[in-house]
């Protein structure tokens, strides 16, 4: 393992106290816990948004905390989720009396902690509602949505939620706007190589040279095919064809689109597998208002990258467009 690391179980606590000093305008902690990460100023009277998973992927989680996007995020170890404790003292930071919605990816561990941090709430008044992001279509078949894993689409209902919340939009209104967005969103990704935790200091699965796996997860979990590595243009066939089928996306359609990559694959590899989305995407009639291209949800030093699509109407564009200011994620009126 060749890592710039001191002790590797300091690893994350390390990470963000370089995070903390690098951005001190932008970013505090609370209740004396690093991880308990929440935007260093507030907008008053405004719906808070908090979300929350393991370390190991940035710029997600705790990237997109920041002006136009999210207010709070708890801070877990690599792949592992932050407690409920850590989850309900950043809803007590950023509440600012309109409730909190919480938006995280579909995990157990998530889940779990994510409700009880809510009953935690609860009992003190602040009222929260929660919205559950699963689009990978590699992790369940259609017809199984809600047993999908949250990935890199996730990022799409940060920006539509946090822009809603910046309306001063009620509580109700920016959760029905953010569960609109996980609903129309679509992930799939490929793998090259397998990644480590530092904790761990090997692989935990492997990926042989001269092979890809299709489908694979932000965790390394199991994908769905697994062969010869195929060209750029292949690769995009394969995922625009799984996506587009299984929300559908059809003729007449506007999307936004985002090529991610995973942690160790260059950007203009990204640049050359979108050339072909866009001509697979022209060809079927579907439009593209914005392309977003970059590390949005990584999974360490993983090489590989993932597709989302997000399908757009009037009131989805519109929120998409707007500005948003974060340490990890800039972005001007489009």
């Amino acid at each position: 393992m060749k890592k710039f690391l001191n002790k590797p179980e300091q690893f994350v606590d390390e990470m963000l106290e370089g995070i903390y000093l690098a951005h001190p305008d932008k970013l505090k902690y609370v209740n004396n816990d690093l991880r308990c990460l929440v935007r260093a100023d507030s907008k008053k009277g405004k719906v808070g948004i908090s979300t929350g998973g393991g370390s190991g992927h940035l710029p997600l989680f705790l990237g997109y905390v920041g002006d136009g996007m999210i207010d709070g995020c708890s801070v877990g170890g690599v792949f592992q989720s932050p407690s409920a404790d850590q989850m309900f003292e950043v809803t007590k930071a950023i509440d600012q009396g309109q409730g909190v919605l919480y938006i995280y990816g579909n995990y157990g561990g998530d889940i779990m902690n994510f409700d009880m941090a809510a009953e935690m709430a609860d009992m003190e008044d602040i009222k929260v509602l929660q919205v559950v992001a699963g689009e990978d279509v590699a992790s369940s078949p259609k017809g199984e949505e809600h047993k999908r894993r949250g990935v890199a689409g996730i990022f799409f209902v940060y920006k539509i939620a946090g822009a809603a919340a910046d309306k001063m939009l009620s509580l109700e209104e920016v959760k029905r706007l953010a569960d609109k967005a996980a609903a129309n969103v679509r992930t799939m990704g490929v793998a090259l190589s397998p990644c480590i935790v530092p904790e761990i200091g090997k692989p935990s699965f492997t990926i042989e040279d001269g092979q890809m796996e299709i489908g694979m997860g932000i965790h390394g979990e199991p994908g769905i095919d697994k062969g010869p590595l195929k060209t750029a243009d292949e690769t995009a066939q394969i995922l625009v064809d799984k996506i587009v089928k299984d929300l559908p996306y059809e003729k007449g359609d506007e999307v936004a689109v985002l090529v991610n990559g995973l942690g160790a694959t260059p950007k203009e590899e990204l640049y050359v597998l979108y050339r072909k989305v866009s001509e697979i995407l022209n060809k079927a009639g579907i439009s593209v208002f914005h392309v977003f291209v970059g590390e949005i949800a990584t999974s360490m030093e993983m090489a590989g990258l993932s597709l989302s699509l997000l399908k757009l109407d009037d009131e989805l564009k519109e929120l998409l467009a707007k500005p948003a200011d974060t340490p990890f994620y800039k972005q001007f009126q489009l």
